[in-house]
């Protein structure tokens, strides 16, 4: 999770039933806006505007979809594995766990390739 993150905008944006509903969409498969918008039962620039603030909390990466005829478009996958809220020292902290995300994994295979 970025340092500059409130945790009040994290709480308040997973209190939001279609940033929720993109999440668990995005769980295990990356999605166009154009089937979030259908999966998730919410217009365009619903999905878009959640999609944003997701992005900039942490929780939702995304990436680009390159057809063969060079068109490409937007995909998203979600980056969150755990959420644990704790309260230490009278103050509630959250902590994100986040799931390895493609990069890392081309990451690993290149440095594995080179050993």
């Amino acid at each position: 999770m970025s340092e500059d993150i409130q945790s009040s905008e994290i709480y308040a944006l997973l209190d939001d039933e279609y940033a929720r509903a993109i999440l668990t969409a995005t769980n295990t498969t990356a999605k166009s806006a154009k089937e979030l918008s259908e999966e998730c039962d919410a217009s365009l620039p619903t999905i878009y505007r959640r999609t944003e603030r997701l992005i900039e909390c942490g929780l939702l990466e995304e990436q680009t979809q390159i057809e063969d005829g060079g068109h490409h478009y937007s995909v998203y996958k979600a980056r969150l594995k755990r959420l644990t809220i704790e309260l230490e020292n009278d103050e509630l902290k959250i902590e994100i766990e986040e799931q390895p995300t493609e990069k890392m994994a081309d990451r690993f295979t290149e440095l594995w390739g080179e050993i």
